[in-house]
């Protein structure tokens, strides 16, 4: 291997060795490696061996070593990283009058919920709350196609764990009749017709920028065409079409779809309805009716606000403020359901739940807390900026929130057997919590514990290690086992700290360590780490879901009483 592969190799153990109190693993490492240097990957059997030496080389440094050696050979890792802002609420809303802001959230149910949605979900809350107006969840449900009653579900149980209050709940298919009159109103106005066109061909024309022979039909043939959308034609033999402008430069604005016939079951309203408003003609009318006043979306739909207005136009209905925000995701972390399901039809992923995964569930399950998503959405603003976040600003606020509450537990990996001669004592207190008040936790010791093989490599006869909570050790036997006798009053500074878990009651558990789900958009097989490793016995009181710091690891959620997932360092 060449010089600057080694370099490269030193430079990321020496850094997360330092930010996490000395100590880095070598799957760590060549994670890192790998996603910061794809063209390693083919490289991968070359370089786990030089990996591991230059991890345990790194691992033996002190701190103070550590940092002197970055210091001199890496000093821009040592540079403050770029921080997200902390914003006080959202820039004003142009328009806004104090109590009659009307937003609302539309989404539809057709996946699970993700950080784009809580993005869209939170901005429109907050702005009502801001001036004291109303927000409205109204569930998108005109596509019998593609929505089920699992994610209309989904979604609330989603919105109900960010904390978000909705003034009115409604679904946009409680107003089939309603659009059925706006439609007509348009046809009978010459704004609308039918078209019979083969899918294919209104594609093509609408390249060519070409009205097609149905658009030239006059209103009593239009409405001829409308009765048989309900009974006689199939799916995809007829839409309704708004009569735009077909040299538009905006694509949008070529006679675009406004209603359709769709003969799947709704999830709710069975086989009541099959002719069906497109997303734009339903949203726009929906906005007028429901009295929303500032109506935001995702920049995508950007080029839809002309087609919007010209519908509410046409209609003499009143038009809200639109306005637009980037999309939010973070960075191997794709929100696309074209991506995501088939990762879990082939078992790539377990469920949407995955804590690889950017939806909901996955956050909450990871450890990620509501109210650190709701600051860190807030902490962007309202930009148009394309947002493509590294997952650490996530948990920088997450980190806040999880770290006050967190007990602290020992945790070993990989463990080697640890024998305590003269030992003075059969137990000892511990306090749950390094600063706040967390009460103690007794840890019944019999001389034999277990610590962690990263810790054990580094043991020599002669040399003091300290047990944090239990005192200092001195190294008498370096086998397959170790020994060591109990030190009275031994030296606090300039030793070796470990972690150890009693061998007696030590309590395995599987622990998932979640890492970039994509690398350069392709999947990454080393995403999930299995780890099986040891902790206290405490660990078994804690409840589902309690959020803990394993020492010198970093933050956990106990999933189950043998499954806990790493939530961030």
């Amino acid at each position: 291997m060449n010089d600057d592969i080694k370099s490269e190799i030193r430079k990321v153990a020496l850094q997360n060795a330092f930010e996490h109190e000395g100590k880095t693993q070598d799957k760590i490492v060549l994670s890192k490696i790998l996603g910061t240097k794809p063209e390693f990957r083919s490289k991968v059997k070359e370089i786990i061996g030089d990996i591991s030496e230059i991890v345990s080389s790194v691992n033996q440094l002190s701190l103070e070593d550590q940092k002197k050696e970055i210091e001199e050979n890496f000093p821009d890792l040592l540079k403050p990283k770029e921080k997200i802002e902390e914003r006080e609420g959202l820039p004003p809303l142009q328009g806004a009058e104090q109590g009659k802001v009307v937003t609302r959230f539309p989404p539809e149910p057709n996946g699970y919920p993700h950080i784009g949605h809580a993005k869209a979900a939170i901005i429109n809350a907050e702005y009502a709350k801001m001036y004291g107006g109303k927000c409205i969840l109204r569930m998108d449900d005109t596509n019998p196609e593609a929505e089920r009653m699992e994610y209309h579900a989904a979604i609330k149980v989603g919105l109900d764990w960010l904390g978000i209050e909705f003034d009115v709940v409604k679904s946009t298919s409680d107003d089939m009749e309603f659009f059925y009159e706006k439609g007509m109103e348009l046809i009978n106005a010459g704004k609308a017709y039918v078209c019979t066109c083969k899918r294919e061909n209104i594609s093509q024309n609408r390249k060519e920028r070409k009205a097609c022979k149905c658009s030239l039909g006059d209103i009593n043939k239009n409405n001829q065409g409308w009765d048989k959308m309900f009974q006689k034609y199939k799916p995809g033999e007829a839409i309704v079409r708004f009569r735009g402008d077909m040299k538009a430069d905006n694509a949008v604005m070529r006679d675009p779809v406004l209603f359709r016939i769709i003969d799947e079951k709704h999830y709710t309203l069975g086989e009541k309805y099959r002719v069906w408003p497109s997303y734009d003609f339903a949203v726009a009318i929906e906005d007028s009716k429901d009295g929303i006043t500032h109506a935001f979306r995702s920049k995508e739909f950007e080029l839809r606000k002309e087609l919007i207005n010209a519908i509410l136009d046409e209609l003499g209905m009143r038009k809200p403020y639109q306005d637009f925000f980037s999309r939010l995701e973070f960075k191997g972390m794709p929100i696309s359901k074209r991506i995501l399901k088939p990762l879990i039809e082939e078992g790539k992923v377990s469920w949407y739940d995955d804590p690889r995964l950017p939806t909901l569930e996955a956050l909450r399950r990871r450890g990620i807390k509501a109210e650190a998503i709701k600051k860190f959405i807030l902490s962007l603003g309202l930009t148009k900026a394309n947002t493509l976040a590294p997952f650490d600003a996530l948990e920088s606020f997450n980190r806040k929130f999880v770290d006050a509450d967190s007990i602290r537990l020992f945790m070993v990996n990989k463990p080697k057997k640890l024998k305590i001669n003269k030992l003075p004592f059969s137990s000892i207190e511990v306090p749950n919590h390094p600063i706040n008040d967390m009460g103690k936790r007794t840890i019944e010791i019999d001389g034999n514990v277990l610590i962690g093989s990263d810790d054990a490599q580094n043991l020599k006869p002669g040399i003091q290690v300290r047990l944090l909570g239990l005192g200092n050790i001195a190294i008498t036997k370096v086998n397959e086992e170790f020994e060591g006798d109990f030190v009275e009053d031994g030296e606090t500074s300039n030793i070796q700290k470990i972690q150890w878990i009693p061998q007696k009651t030590a309590h395995e558990i599987k622990l998932l360590v979640p890492n970039q789900l994509f690398i350069d958009e392709e999947f990454n097989e080393n995403s999930l780490e299995e780890l099986e490793v040891y902790t206290e016995p405490h660990y078994l009181k804690l409840k589902e879901g309690e959020e803990i710091q394993f020492v010198r690891f970093g933050y956990c959620r106990k999933d189950s009483q043998n499954q806990a997932i790493f939530t961030h360092k």
